[in-house]
């Protein structure tokens, strides 16, 4: 199982963990929410909870809770800029569809 960023976005990763001033590291989950039933959630994390699990990918922690690690196993994140849009970019072996305006996916 893992879980691996670009080197694109670990820079802009560690760039954010900087200008917050702490942090260990990346969680990234799922929630049940948009119009295929499934979006992604970022936060920074400050301490690893109980049955996480934790990834390294290019010098950066990637943390994961146990019920969204069976979606994202595979998923490789990117950090991408169009025109005026910038925003990190899933690319996950286990979606099966992703609704219209990209923001939710199905397994």
């Amino acid at each position: 199982m893992s879980i691996q960023l670009t080197d694109v976005a670990a820079d802009r990763v560690k760039s954010f963990l900087q200008n917050r001033g702490k942090g260990i590291g990346l969680r990234i989950g799922i929630k049940t929410t948009g119009c295929s039933g499934m979006a992604y959630v970022l936060e920074f994390v400050d301490e690893v909870e109980e049955g996480d699990k934790v990834f390294e990918s290019q010098g950066v922690k990637v943390i994961i809770d146990p019920k969204s690690l069976v979606y994202l196993d595979g998923t490789e994140v990117d950090f991408t800029k169009e025109g005026l849009n910038e925003g990190f970019k899933f690319t996950n072996p286990n979606a099966k569809d992703e609704c219209g305006c990209g923001e939710s996916f199905t397994v």
